[in-house]
Order: C-alpha cells, then sequence, then structure tokens
C-alpha cells in the first residue's frame, strides 16, 4: 500500500516534536517496600521530524509503548522505551511523558488508621542526538504534593482563629542515570515543609491534631518555597528542580504563588 507519510515535503521546516498525546494504558512501575503495581496512566510520546518528510507514522508509537508497559519501570529507565521509540520511527531526538494517579498509604496522625493518599505524578524522558557524540537523556520526575497552610499574618492580627487552606507543592527534579529518587521519599519530606500535613482520613482525635499542628506552625507560600528549595538543594542527587506552591486561598477567590528554579 502506498506510505504517504514518507512522501517528500518542499516547506522546508523540521518539526521539534510530533506523536501521540493523551495515550492511556497500564504502566508497570516499582514501589518503595512494596509490591509492584499496575498504575493507570496518560502517555505523550513524540520524535523530530526531519523537513523532507511529509509526516510521521503515528502507529508505531503505540507498538513501542506496548511493548513496554509491562517492564516495571523504575522512572529513570523510560531511556529505554525513548530509545526503542526513537530507533522504530528513525530519528535522532524523542520525547516520552506519562501522567498517572500514585496512592501511597498513610496513617492518620493520633489514631494510626491507614488509608491511601492520591498524588498526581510524572516520568519524563528526553533524549537529544541518539547515536552521536554529543547525544544527551534527560529524566525528570514531578509531583504535585497536596498540603495545607495557616497565615501567619491572619494569626498575628486576630483575636482567635486564622485563616487556613489546601495548598498545591508541585515538585519537578531531574537527576543521573545511576541515582534513583523515591516518590514515596519525596512526598514525605516535601509534606513536612507546610503547616500541616493532608490526610485521607481522620478522626476527631486526629482532627484536633490537624488543626491544632497547623495553628502551631503558620506559614506564607513563601516559607513553604523556601523550605522546599532548601529540602531539594541539600540532596546531593538532585541536577535541577522547578518548585511551585499555589495556595488556595480561602478568603479570597484567588489564589497567593511562589515559584522556583534551579539548575
Amino acid at each position: 500500500m502506498k506510505d504517504v507519510q514518507n512522501q517528500s515535503d518542499t516547506r522546508g521546516v523540521e518539526i521539534q516534536k510530533v506523536g501521540i498525546k493523551g495515550l492511556e494504558l497500564p504502566l508497570a512501575i516499582q514501589r518503595k517496600d512494596a509490591e509492584d503495581i499496575v498504575i493507570y496512566s496518560v502517555a505523550t510520546a513524540g520524535v523530530t521530524l526531519p523537513a523532507h518528510y511529509k509526516g510521521t507514522h503515528m502507529s508505531r508509537f503505540v507498538e513501542v509503548l506496548n511493548e513496554w508497559r509491562s517492564k516495571k519501570t523504575l522512572g529513570i529507565d523510560i531511556k529505554g522505551c525513548v530509545e526503542a521509540i526513537v530507533q522504530k520511527l528513525d530519528a535522532k531526538c524523542g520525547y516520552l511523558k506519562f501522567d498517572f494517579k500514585y496512592f501511597i498509604n498513610k496513617k492518620s496522625p493520633v489514631t494510626g488508621i491507614s488509608a491511601p493518599m492520591c498524588y498526581d505524578c510524572f516520568f519524563e524522558g528526553i533524549l537529544d542526538n541518539y547515536g552521536e557524540e554529543d547525544e544527551e537523556y534527560r529524566f525528570f520526575l514531578g509531583v504535585k504534593v497536596p498540603v495545607t497552610t495557616l497565615c501567619p499574618c491572619s494569626k498575628e492580627i486576630s483575636d482567635y482563629g486564622a485563616h487556613n487552606q489546601r495548598a498545591i507543592v508541585s515538585i519537578k527534579v531531574t537527576y543521573p542515570e545511576d541515582e534513583h529518587i523515591w516518590i514515596e521519599d519525596l512526598v514525605r519530606e516535601v509534606e513536612k515543609c507546610a503547616s500541616s500535613e493532608l490526610y485521607p482520613l481522620l478522626k476527631r482525635e486526629d482532627e484536633k491534631y490537624v488543626t491544632e499542628r497547623a495553628y502551631d506552625n503558620p506559614k506564607f507560600v513563601e516559607d513553604v518555597l523556601r523550605d522546599v528549595v532548601l529540602l531539594l538543594r541539600n540532596n546531593d542527587i538532585i541536577d535541577s528542580f522547578e518548585v511551585e506552591c499555589e495556595s488556595l486561598e480561602s478568603i479570597h477567590n484567588h489564589s497567593a504563588w511562589a515559584y522556583q528554579y534551579e539548575g
């Protein structure tokens, strides 16, 4: 059959990324101190397309991802999948991202009742100049950690009470291929930087503890961001990072927000 994608194009535009987005598939991943699990993930994959090619072969992305979905990945080792995509598509550069929800069992602070807590995460791999002397692979681990913030100013000026709210700390880190950071460890450390952690299940004793914990530990988004930045700076494994803290203000119809990139 005629292969239209392989026909030539005369417009002289090399496409930086072309491929598939929103592919839903099960993905086997390894967990810290627990059995491997299969998660629901949404994949985005792409390659560079030379200016003289009319199109890429979309089905080949799905073929590779279908082969790799059961390989029990740690995250950083998705390099092998990116390499397979680049080889299959005869490209020099490749991109792959898995977005997924990850559950970690958390115990309530007083009663110790365990329940699963959900975190939005992603694995992202970028491969440039495949097979050449200047070949480069970069891996990014991303996670969104929901926490509680309590306003120091509100506490200071009020005779009683202080406004508090949920905040989202978004982290994106990169590190060498021969190292590894567990999602569980990153989440635990980030949660310590907030006024209080969130919990999926709280009894009355737990709710009292969380309320008083936040009141005794007031923090602006600036405070949370700075504490997370120091945490990541002190991690010798991490090469670069992005941190964003968004506080969903309970007394405003807008959010308070802070951002930092270092690398």
